[in-house]
């Protein structure tokens, strides 16, 4: 049997070498065998905040990995001791320190001029390592040692996207408006990203006050159809996690609101434009609304996909109309839509348990195990445990059993790979 390949990115040996020296805070070498190039030194830049920064996806959530809450506004200013809890703050500034000394260490010895990728490259780390000052300074050097080509409105989208997934959304929405001291002009792509920022925080206000912006006549960058997904996205998921009926119920007729306008203005819905309203309406009990954007779907053009069957099978399932989520299902093979996986069979199977079709449960644990994937372990425990009441404990099968064992077996070794190594490099 041929090995698979690794389909991560081969790392060069004078990349690993420098790596290698930042992690163990040794002094750099001034003779490499190889020269370096602008993807060697992204490389770099680029591996530094996974190798000394904690995810920023940790700070401002619960603790919980099943139902996050959004992600909250940071103040950077007023949140000391919670930062501390989420970063080691000694890695965090080693990394920073070392990506600065290697960026100028590069440039001094072996004459390598920084382009707009590399440039990039150390503004991100300078974002996700939340030093504001420091990054507004090294911009402002850049862009008068390299002229207008170096900070572009690509950097300072990118340093958009990076600030907001932080949840420094204040400080994305600054360098926004600061591209103008850049000379650089926003485009769709930079009004989506801010836009999609400020609606992760919650900030609906402001977002919409920037589409409103894109919608006047004769503005140079109007709305494209990633726009209005990125608001009716956002309000489904927004409205559904504040758990309050209200606002869930506001929130999913402003999507609404804002899908019948974007018909009006002639764009044409996508995918994950009808997959965003589709959710939102099966998971607030709107069943009729979801069926009738389904049939639009079709008459359309947009072929459904496996997240828009998935919703409907979660309804049903939630609902105990099993039959009607067993027919999404076979649909969604017979019409080659999407290859069921674990997250289609998962609630037929815990609803079919819950009504007592323990054989039917067993069934379907045995198709998703042919078709390739592994069952969760409490959905495997869920089935055993209804055959062990039922009497029927011998009908799992040991092939079936050992299958299932064994594939659980594997993914929990390739998870302990890596979170052992997680907990040692952050404290808690």
């Amino acid at each position: 049997m041929i090995a698979s390949k690794a389909t991560y990115p081969q790392r060069s040996s004078i990349v690993k070498q420098v790596l290698a020296a930042m992690i163990q805070n040794r002094p750099l070498d001034a003779s490499p065998n190889q020269p370096w190039t602008t993807d060697s030194v992204s490389d770099v830049l680029r591996s530094i905040p996974s190798l000394f920064f904690h995810s920023p996806r940790s700070i401002g959530r619960q603790k919980g990995f099943r139902h996050r809450s959004p992600l909250k506004r940071r103040n950077p200013y007023q949140e000391p001791d919670r930062f501390h809890r989420y970063r080691d703050t000694q890695k965090v500034e080693l990394g920073v320190e070392k990506a600065m000394e290697f960026y100028s260490w590069v440039e001094t010895q072996f004459g390598f001029s920084h382009t707009e990728i590399t440039c990039r490259e150390m503004a991100c780390v300078l974002a996700r390592g939340n030093r504001l000052k420091g990054l507004w300074d090294f911009l402002h050097g850049m862009a008068r040692k390299g002229g207008n080509g170096v900070v572009t409105t690509a950097t300072i989208t990118c340093l958009i996207k990076v600030l907001g997934e932080e949840g420094l959304v204040n400080q994305a929405l600054a360098a926004f408006y600061r591209m103008k001291q850049f000379h650089c002009k926003p485009d769709v792509y930079a009004y989506n990203t801010i836009i999609n920022a400020l609606c992760r925080v919650g900030n609906f206000r402001k977002a919409r006050f920037l589409l409103e912006q894109m919608e006047l006549p004769g503005f140079r960058c109007p709305p494209d159809t990633f726009t209005y997904t990125i608001l009716i996205g956002s309000y489904c998921k927004y409205g559904l996690q504040t758990g309050c009926r209200k606002a869930i119920r506001r929130r999913l007729w402003e999507a609404n609101h804002l899908f019948r306008i974007m018909l009006f203005k002639g764009f044409v819905p996508d995918v994950v434009t009808y997959n965003c309203l589709i959710d939102g309406c099966c998971k607030t009990y709107r069943i009729e609304r979801a069926l009738e954007l389904f049939d639009d779907m079709n008459k359309r053009g947009c072929v459904p996909n496996r997240v828009t069957y998935n919703s409907f099978i979660r309804y049903y399932s939630a609902v105990n109309e099993i039959d009607n989520a067993v027919d999404m299902l076979r649909k969604m093979k017979e019409m080659n839509h999407g290859m069921p996986t674990t997250s289609s069979y998962t609630p037929i199977i815990h609803a079919l348990c819950e009504t007592g079709r323990i054989l039917e449960a067993r069934g379907f644990l045995a198709e998703l195990v042919d078709a390739g994937s592994v069952p969760r372990e409490y959905t495997y425990k869920l089935v055993c445990d209804s055959l062990r009441s039922a009497g029927e404990a011998d009908l799992m099968g040991d092939e079936l059993r050992g299958r299932i064992e064994t594939g659980i077996e594997n993914r929990c070794k390739q998870l302990m790979k890596v979170k052992p190594i997680m907990m040692n490099r952050i404290p808690l």
